[in-house]
């Protein structure tokens, strides 16, 4: 990863500019994944079409860095970034913050189908069932997906950012029927650029671990968490996911605000590892937290 400038002890400045590197995002062209991208890295910007498909391109080196939405401020958690993060070998070297803002695109007034993103649908539910309840909704891998099945079909109503609304009238040209069509207007996802394992850095406002302990027993969550509340270490994010080695069996994702080169994050670390003995844990990296407005 390039950085605007880089001090004496190799800690990279907390506005990193990814330069002349290849950067993959969800596709195609269009999407909120790939408005944040662009506002991330001044170099190529190439497309997979599901986030596990990035952080495989990245873990085996097809691509220098990715960009994969974390958490929406409506929907909460993406699910398959979480279970691709605790299976691929990546580390996380910047978080961006980027406002959504959904319109309601078609070629004309009367549709049958509005397509999107399952999270552009959720997070826009009051509005559609408010204005079009008769309306089907169909779930697609991207918002930009949803505008291209709406400009082949007239029947067909997508929800995405508003600039893919056509400026010229035509065949297949679409129009705004609506804008902020979202159910809140604090909405906001976080994406993760994420970058090979040599890329992972202690440097950085907050961190992010993956932990698996292996084991089941009353009271496992909480002394996981003490450590981190001992040390006065602030928890911004705890979440479980299932391990897929057995039911009930879970692995843990954690984000704190503290660098890993604090000695109270590595502290802490060094408990929680011992308790996970017979498990393991990931240490994603540290990294800064910027805006960047799609």
């Amino acid at each position: 990863m390039a950085a605007d400038t880089a001090g004496p002890d190799g800690l990279f400045s907390s506005r990193p500019v990814l330069r002349c590197m290849t950067t993959v995002t969800l596709g195609p062209s269009g999407t909120y994944s790939h408005r944040a991208a662009r506002g991330v890295s001044d170099g190529p910007v190439s497309f997979r079409e599901s986030v596990t498909g990035i952080v495989e391109a990245v873990a085996f080196g097809d691509a220098d860095h990715g960009v994969v939405p974390i958490e929406n401020s409506i929907e909460g958690s993406v699910t398959e970034t979480l279970d691709a993060l605790a299976e691929y070998d990546v580390s996380v070297v910047r978080e961006v913050v980027t406002p959504i803002k959904h319109a309601l695109l078609a070629q004309r007034e009367d549709f049958d189908v509005v397509a999107s993103h399952p999270q552009a649908l959720a997070q826009c539910r009051n509005y559609l069932d408010e204005h079009y309840p008769d309306a089907a909704q169909e779930a697609v891998a991207s918002t930009a997906q949803g505008v291209e099945r709406a400009r082949e079909d007239p029947t067909v109503a997508a929800i995405a950012h508003p600039d893919n609304a056509d400026e010229e009238p035509g065949e297949g040209a679409l129009r705004t029927l609506a804008a902020d069509v979202q159910d809140r207007t604090s909405n906001a996802t976080r994406f993760f650029v994420i970058a090979g394992p040599d890329a992972r850095s202690e440097a950085g406002g907050k961190s992010t671990f993956v932990v698996y302990p292996n084991a089941n027993y009353p009271g496992l969550l909480l002394e996981l968490l003490e450590p981190f509340a001992d040390r006065d270490v602030n928890l911004t994010r705890v979440e479980s996911r299932p391990s897929g080695d057995r039911l009930g069996d879970y692995c843990f994702h954690v984000d704190v605000e503290a660098g890993l080169y604090e000695d109270r994050t590595q502290a802490a670390l060094d408990v929680v590892e011992d308790i996970c003995e017979k498990g393991w844990v990931r240490k994603l990296g540290s990294y800064d937290v910027e805006t960047v407005l799609s």
